[in-house]
């Protein structure tokens, strides 16, 4: 018997993964092993997807040569590299890095890496693994894998782009639905859904008069035993009487200890559990779509602009059965509910979507999205409590949006990404229109934004952008023009964009993100007459 079979089973705060902390991320990693499906999985095999995610980047150890980390150094960790390693590279890395690494069920080393990084996809119902037996991708495990298009060069040089990346928020909100903490892979008591959970107790405190629980609440929830939503509703209450709504972290973690755990439970730094455990699972809920972010970063709510889908959830996923067989449960996690992926979102009209623009320009000043943009464009991370919770690309976007109503007034700004009900983004734009448009004057600007650098920059955004722009001007009929900007703009991006202008009489303008804003602050008019 295994010894993930033989473990003693025992209570834990949640905590979904450490390794893959964006949930974004996941498709990428299922890009790759979506190579090997139907093969037999031994610990050769999984040593060489391991291998293969290294020579995409999207798994990087730290012995590498000057070269390697030359590279890896254009895009960010977790994200595809600008360029695929040979195999050469890639063995030497391996060898370079022996991995000290134990799972159960998987030989130390590579193969127990390779558990580590996919886990958490098997937990909530996209691919099934075992040593000796066949990879078998899910329903929902295709849709991620095939979001994700790569292109290699004859200079394997690797271009990225998403097609349908609104149907990410689909597959993450079917699993959550359903995903419970007491399950054959991890093997906890708590017994809940933590979605669910957090859903019931957040109605009970709106029902109450509140708005939402805080995020310094949150560590009751990720420790509580049970899926009893009113005991955890009047534990919250009796806290707020107490301590208001600004408790220590001391009280907090008093709580979580001697109180849910009974004082059963080992040492761990504060910090784990009131900033990093919580921000973690902050981000898997907000994959649902059904979390917003309220009071600059302080309560987590309600998204009620998907109303109808929290209803149909509570409704149809409270009570649920119970597996012991690990195979049993991943079928039942990847099943596509078709009932869910019917209920229909609020619809945002053009001019709410401004209104909560301004809303946000409430919390954040032009000099802090200045700043934040300018982290974007060197690449460093977000220290704030709600901007850090989105990946880079709808950091991007709603920064953008934000600038632009920021210096331009009078400028209707209307962003094409998926957005909570206070207009904070849930997703990227799709593919099949601009990032943002924006209307002026009479004439249009579609605004189109990328964290993408180098080839890839080039071969994946300026065509696509091309096509946007002759939409954007026949739909609506009036004079439009581009402006594009990214944290460098290559050089042949710069090459296409005058072809594009000699040849189509389409105007792209581009600007690098910290040009881009020098030129909010002094600019009179978003829309140029003349452009050189």
């Amino acid at each position: 018997m295994s010894e993930k079979k033989t473990r003693k089973s025992e209570y834990k705060p949640l905590l979904y993964t450490t390794t893959v902390r964006n949930p974004e991320r996941i498709k990428y990693n299922l890009f790759v092993l979506k190579k090997f499906e139907n093969q037999l999985l031994t610990d050769g095999l999984a040593t060489k997807i391991v291998g293969e995610l290294i020579s995409y980047g999207l798994y990087r150890p730290m012995k590498v040569s000057n070269e390697v980390k030359k590279i890896w150094k254009e895009s960010s960790s977790g994200e595809f590299a600008a360029k695929l390693l040979d195999r050469n590279n890639v063995e030497k890395i391996q060898k370079d890095n022996p991995q000290k690494h134990k799972e159960a069920g998987f030989a130390w080393g590579y193969p127990s890496r390779f558990a580590t990084i996919f886990d958490l996809a098997k937990e909530l119902g996209f691919i099934y693994f075992k040593t000796g037996q066949k990879i078998e991708f899910s329903e929902l495990g295709n849709i991620l894998a095939e979001i994700v298009k790569v292109q290699i060069t004859a200079d394997n040089e690797i271009s990225v782009s998403l097609e349908n990346p609104e149907k990410e928020q689909q597959v993450f909100l079917q699993s959550l639905a359903r995903s419970q903490r007491s399950n054959p892979f991890v093997k906890v008591l708590n017994d809940n859904i933590p979605l669910l959970l957090l859903l019931q107790t957040i109605k009970l405190i709106n029902f109450n008069g509140g708005k939402g629980i805080s995020r310094q609440e949150l560590p009751i929830l990720l420790f509580w035993k049970d899926n009893n939503a009113s005991a955890l509703y009047d534990r919250i209450i009796k806290l707020r009487k107490e301590h208001g709504f600004s408790p220590s972290d001391e009280v907090i973690i008093n709580i979580c200890i001697n109180e849910i755990m009974e004082g059963k439970y080992k040492k761990f730094e504060a910090k784990s559990i009131m900033q990093d455990y919580t921000d973690e699972f902050i981000r898997k809920m907000r994959m649902s779509g059904l979390i917003s972010i309220r009071g600059a970063g302080r309560f987590i709510d309600i998204n009620h602009n998907e109303d109808n889908k929290v209803d149909y959830i509570l409704n149809n996923y409270s009570d649920y059965k119970h597996y012991e067989d690990e195979y049993e449960y991943f079928k039942y996690m990847s099943k596509i509910d078709t009932e869910l992926v019917a209920q229909k979102s609020e619809h945002v009209t053009q001019e709410e979507t401004n209104d909560l623009l301004s809303e946000w320009l409430k919390t954040y000043s032009w000099e802090t999205i200045k700043l934040e943009m300018k982290n974007l464009a060197t690449r460093k991370t977000s220290k704030d409590s709600v901007l850090k919770l989105l990946a880079a690309p709808v950091r991007l976007e709603f920064l953008t949006a934000l600038a632009i109503k920021s210096k331009m007034e009078k400028v209707i700004v209307k962003p094409n990404y998926s957005s909570d009900d206070t207009g904070l983004p849930t997703s990227t734009a799709g593919g099949n229109k601009g990032d943002i448009e924006c209307f002026e004057n009479g004439n249009g600007i579609l605004v189109e934004v990328t964290m993408s650098e180098g080839r890839t920059q080039t071969m994946m955004e300026i065509w696509p952008i091309q096509r946007h722009l002759a939409d954007f001007i026949a739909q609506n009929n009036f004079s439009a023009q581009c402006i594009f900007t990214a944290p460098t703009i290559f050089a042949d991006s710069k090459d296409q964009i005058e072809w594009v202008k000699d040849r189509k009489n389409l105007t792209i303008r581009d600007y690098p993100i910290e040009k881009f804003t020098e030129y909010l602050e002094t600019a009179e008019k978003l829309y140029e007459e003349k452009f050189d």
